[in-house]
């Protein structure tokens, strides 16, 4: 069975850090660009950040820029998202997705997601 899993997900301080995991389970992520999204309560889901499948290009949503970072370990199937310097807007439930892509950083449409895991900034 092919599918992602999120993990990392909690409550912080603003200002804090967290480190979010997607593992893929049943594949290999080699082939396959990444994408995290987030959906907060009553607004549209927002794709924060994607790689691309070799993990050698990044792009940011202007709201995460500088904050965030993700990355991705082909061998360990994992990919990660850094989150620094927290704030209540980025409180959402985070989830990431795959596509097989080589050479495409931000597909249109993805093929593959996860669950995801719930994020709250708060003090």
């Amino acid at each position: 069975q092919l599918q992602l899993v999120e993990s990392g997900g909690g409550l912080v301080q603003p200002g804090g850090s967290l480190r979010l995991s997607c593992a893929a389970s049943g594949f290999t992520l080699d082939y396959y660009a990444i994408g995290w999204f987030r959906q907060a309560p009553g607004k549209e889901r927002e794709k924060i950040s994607c790689i691309s499948s070799s993990g050698g290009r990044t792009s940011y949503a202007d709201s995460v820029k500088g904050r965030f970072t993700i990355s991705k370990d082909n061998a360990k199937k994992t990919v990660y998202l850094q989150m620094n310097s927290l704030k209540p807007g980025d409180t959402a439930v985070y989830y990431c997705a795959a596509k097989r892509a080589i050479g495409v950083l931000c597909p249109t449409d993805y093929t593959y997601w996860g669950q995801g895991t719930q994020v709250t900034v708060s003090s």
